[in-house]
């Protein structure tokens, strides 16, 4: 059996800084300062990811994951999601313009 993944999204995927505040920081008992600690960034870095400003990098993913015992995976292809859904809200109209090709 296989399931088509071809179809449009209608909303946004969560974003991994969304994933952060909601549910692992109040679970962990972490705010801002304390994770920037942990994390051994700034402040600021994790402010911006919070407020979903920032994205998550391969070397954040790595720290995060190694902070929560999940996978740099998990991190990177919940930014991955939100970057592609992102990007194609913002260029929707050129790309309705490209025709696609057929093989021969």
């Amino acid at each position: 059996m296989t399931i088509s993944n071809t179809e449009k999204r209608e909303c946004s995927p969560t974003h991994p800084g969304e994933i952060l505040r909601e549910d692992f920081m109040p679970d962990f008992g972490l705010n801002a300062t304390s994770m920037a600690a942990a994390l051994g960034v700034s402040r600021q870095t994790i402010n911006e990811i919070l407020r979903e400003r920032r994205a998550i990098t391969p070397a954040m993913a790595l720290r995060l994951s190694r902070l929560f015992g999940n996978s740099p995976e998990f991190w990177l292809n919940a930014q991955h999601a939100w970057d592609l859904w992102d990007s194609e809200q913002r260029i929707q109209k050129e790309l309705s313009q490209i025709k696609p090709l057929n093989a021969a």
